[in-house]
């Protein structure tokens, strides 16, 4: 049976990855070299240098091509790593719509990085259509997706915004890390190329810190791989070893998370203390029915908004327990944050807000442990700060 026949969770555990010929080990072997013989000058067995290539990495990025239904995988040292390259794509004078609530790593490369070289950026609400038609020139050459979006939540169309990418001969782009390829392939709704912080759900453990970049386009993943060799942003063989062992569970940890987060929304939606919750699996989210039919399921990340000062928040984010207080999100054990004052700090006060990213705005990675004990936790730390 070929992979194109086989279901998700069965590519996610054998796609790519053979047992060694030589020795029969079932796990791709972590290959710690940096450089291979030759049989001769120029006359190698595939690999020569293990920033242009590795065993392990080969497995990996094999391995997430056929999660993402594409045809090319390309591993890096971390997701900003990915992006980055994606950003090499261009030329001075180019210009990239994105939308206006982002995560900040990906606002701060932007803005404080590569406005130094002369690209230019227009961030707006890519929910609204006819906001990103207005804001395309003819020097748009990218148009950058998040969805869900880091961290309000938000859903967008991707197959719309490819559509309007392509128009006017731009690539689109799509982040998918929060929904992970078990539940969205934005590849399927004509997105170029697929981004991933694989130190997120797809290493699923917090042990490890990747990125990569899917394509179905040949041309285009020749040139990401120019720039993956070039810039040389590679991940080492022992975490393209641990991302492989997070995509074997992925489909199983992405069902818990799922369900664990859409009870937790439900039950903070009837929270007095909590003004609005975003998550697009409650049907009162604007964006709830294209997430339905754009995604398997709703994902095991939400937002909520607390009746609070920035102070409160910031106390009550303190005193939980279960959650811990931490940037990054998409491992098994669950991490709350304040974007305003951590992941989001980088973003200007003004523009954060124009977004709808206040400061008593929470973020929370629901992990896989019992949801009542999380319910517990948040509840606890409500009756402390109020």
């Amino acid at each position: 049976m070929s992979d194109d026949d086989q279901r998700f969770e069965t590519r996610a555990i054998h796609a790519g990855q053979d047992p060694d010929a030589e020795t029969g080990a079932l796990m791709t072997p972590i290959y710690a070299n940096s450089t291979y013989a030759q049989d001769a000058p120029g006359d190698h067995r595939g690999y020569e240098y293990s920033r242009t290539g590795n065993p392990t990495r080969t497995d990996l990025e094999a391995n997430l091509a056929s999660l993402e239904g594409g045809e090319y995988g390309r591993a890096f040292a971390s997701g900003m790593g990915a992006i980055n390259t994606v950003l090499n794509l261009l030329d001075a004078g180019d210009h990239v719509v994105a939308g206006n609530d982002v995560y900040g790593g990906t606002h701060r490369i932007f803005t404080q990085v590569y406005e130094d070289y002369d690209l230019e950026f227009d961030f707006v609400d890519t929910t609204d259509h006819d906001a990103v038609r207005a804001a395309m020139r003819e020097s748009t050459e990218l148009v950058w997706v998040e969805t869900p979006t880091n961290p309000l939540m938000n859903v967008n169309d991707v197959d719309a915004l490819a559509d309007i990418a392509h128009e006017h001969g731009a690539l689109c782009a799509v982040d998918n890390t929060f929904a992970t390829p078990y539940l969205q392939r934005p590849l399927e709704y004509g997105a170029d190329v697929v981004c991933h912080s694989l130190t997120k759900y797809l290493g699923g453990h917090s042990d490890l810190v990747a990125g990569a970049l899917v394509t179905d386009d040949e041309a285009l993943d020749e040139r990401l791989a120019f720039y993956q060799n070039s810039v040389g942003a590679t991940p080492s063989p022992f975490d393209c070893f641990l991302v492989l062992r997070g995509t074997k569970s992925l489909g199983v940890r992405m069902d818990r998370h799922c369900r664990n987060a859409r009870e937790l929304a439900e039950w903070l939606d009837g929270h007095d203390g909590v003004d609005e919750v975003y998550y697009p699996g409650l049907e009162s989210h604007p964006d709830h029915d294209l997430a339905a039919e754009q995604m398997d399921d709703f994902g095991g990340m939400l937002s909520f908004e607390l009746d609070a000062t920035l102070e409160e928040a910031s106390e009550f984010v303190t005193e939980t327990e279960v959650f811990t207080l931490a940037e990054s999100l998409g491992g098994v054990e669950s991490l709350i944050e304040q974007p305003a004052a951590m992941t989001h700090a980088a973003i200007p006060r003004e523009e954060r807000e124009a977004a709808g990213l206040t400061d008593p705005l929470i973020r929370a990675s629901v992990g896989i442990e019992h949801v009542d004990d999380l319910k517990a936790d948040l509840r606890r730390a409500m009756a402390v700060v109020s």
